[in-house]
């Protein structure tokens, strides 16, 4: 068995910073999510400048610069969208009000980057599609759990290189632990969207892009909450299967079931079935060892290979939706892509079935 790469299954370089200081200044609207550190962190690394920040918040806004020091404390959204100077606003608002925000951004003449769950409802969706089509601007998406580990971004370049064939399933779980201090709106499923909306979303978009589909139809989907009786707007489990418009299929699990044994806050894992092999990935923890995250084990018609992630793949993703930014294009990710896992995710909640034990059980509470 291979436990290093080789030349055939190395990573390609880590990107370098694409911008120099000043040439692409951006802001930071909306801190409900913790989320917003990883996009601005990701952004910075990538050469970008960040020259504000606001939240209605202002402890959030403290604690925000406490990280980020060099963002000013903006006395309102207004100030920030009225600077010519900002090129994108980075924004992690409660779910439900992210499409407004962007909508507010992009009439502001700026990009912007929100985070997952982009939306939550259909009609979102087509004001998102129009303000983008009529505009020109973006509405990116950090689906971090593709695009911000580094196994990750691996996996996804040993499958532009054929390394395991034509994929043709892809298998995504993604547990999460609920833990304690959750802010109200977290268990108010209109404004969170609903468990398959929301972390849901993460998977969708990962069957899509491993597979190379550009949409898909979801064939049977179901939503639960098991174990907490007391916040009954709380989806706890979730699940989906999605038929892709290429004949390739994907399944996703996602609950907030983590024990408190596991030493992080989900054991996220991915397995992509090729026609040539099969690559899984262990993202966050290999349970049972020392091994740390960053997990790529890939068995094709060879031998099998185990290959570790450790600060030598990257990001690119960052790097591309600035240049994608400055020169209008599109290689960080297709406005439409980022649209078709959201819709995909959308559209299996409000299609899933209730499996809530009780009196409950089989109404319809996935409205999204």
């Amino acid at each position: 068995m291979s436990t290093v790469s080789g030349a055939a299954y190395a990573p390609e370089p880590v990107p370098a910073p694409v911008v120099g200081p000043g040439e692409f200044p951006f802001a930071a609207v909306g801190l409900d999510h913790g989320h917003v550190y990883g996009m601005c962190e990701g952004l910075v690394g990538a050469g970008g400048t960040l020259t504000w920040v606001w939240d209605p918040d202002p402890a959030k806004v403290e604690r925000f610069r406490a990280r980020f020091p060099q963002a000013r404390a903006a006395r309102s959204e207004d100030e920030v969208l009225a600077d010519p100077a900002v090129r994108l606003v980075a924004g992690a608002a409660v779910p439900s009000e992210r499409c407004a925000l962007g909508l507010r951004v992009i009439a502001a003449g700026k990009d912007y980057f929100t985070d997952k769950a982009p939306l939550t409802t259909l009609d979102q969706l087509a004001a998102a599609r129009e303000a983008t089509a009529r505009t020109g601007l973006k509405y990116a998406v950090y689906y971090s759990e593709r695009i911000h580990v580094e196994a990750a971004v691996l996996a996804g370049q040993l499958v532009e290189r054929g390394a395991i064939g034509r994929v043709v399933q892809v298998l995504a779980l993604g547990p999460h632990r609920l833990g304690s201090g959750r802010p109200d709106w977290f268990f108010d499923r209109a404004r969170y969207g609903g468990i398959l909306c929301d972390i849901g979303s993460h998977n969708m978009e990962q069957m899509l892009h491993f597979t190379g589909a550009s949409g898909g139809t979801v064939v049977n989907a179901s939503i639960a909450n098991y174990a907490n009786p007391l916040t009954p707007g709380l989806d706890d489990f979730g699940d989906a299967n999605v038929v892709l418009d290429n004949g390739a299929t994907g399944y996703c699990r996602v609950d907030w079931f983590t024990p408190d044994g596991l030493r992080t806050w989900g054991d996220g894992r991915t397995v992509l079935l090729g026609t040539d092999g099969y690559i899984e990935l262990r993202k966050f923890v290999n349970v049972g060892t020392d091994e740390g995250p960053g997990h790529v084990f890939l068995v094709d018609g060879t031998s099998e290979h185990h290959l570790v992630t450790r600060g030598d793949v990257g990001y690119p993703f960052f790097g591309l939706l600035i240049r994608d930014c400055l020169e209008r294009t599109e290689t960080a990710m297709t406005q439409e892509h980022a649209f078709a896992a959201a819709e995909l995710s959308i559209r299996a909640q409000l299609g899933a079935r209730d499996l809530t034990p009780g009196p409950g059980r089989g109404t319809d509470r996935a409205g999204a």
